[in-house]
């Protein structure tokens, strides 16, 4: 199973805030928000795509889907708290 990695930001950085961006579909964003940078290994990032159908609604696995979940869930309650 390929790593992924989330860089907790430090405890005196100011969240959340404001952000702006793109989405996914195309959407330009500006809110206010927490920002958690995701970290694939660039020697892990071709084993995450292999795993990886965006024509398949059951893509990626619900095993894989865990793995990024907890990990950004993680960040997130780590960032919330203060930790």
């Amino acid at each position: 199973m390929p790593d992924i990695f989330i860089d907790f930001p430090e405890p005196d950085t100011a969240q959340p805030e404001g952000v702006s961006g793109q989405g996914v579909d195309g959407t330009s964003f500006d809110t206010e928000g927490y920002v958690i940078p995701t970290i694939i290994p660039l020697d892990q990032a071709q084993a995450w795509l292999d795993l990886y159908d965006p024509e398949s609604g059951t893509s990626p696995s619900a095993a894989n889907s865990r793995i990024i979940a907890r990990a950004v869930l993680d960040a997130l309650k780590a960032v919330v708290e203060g930790a």
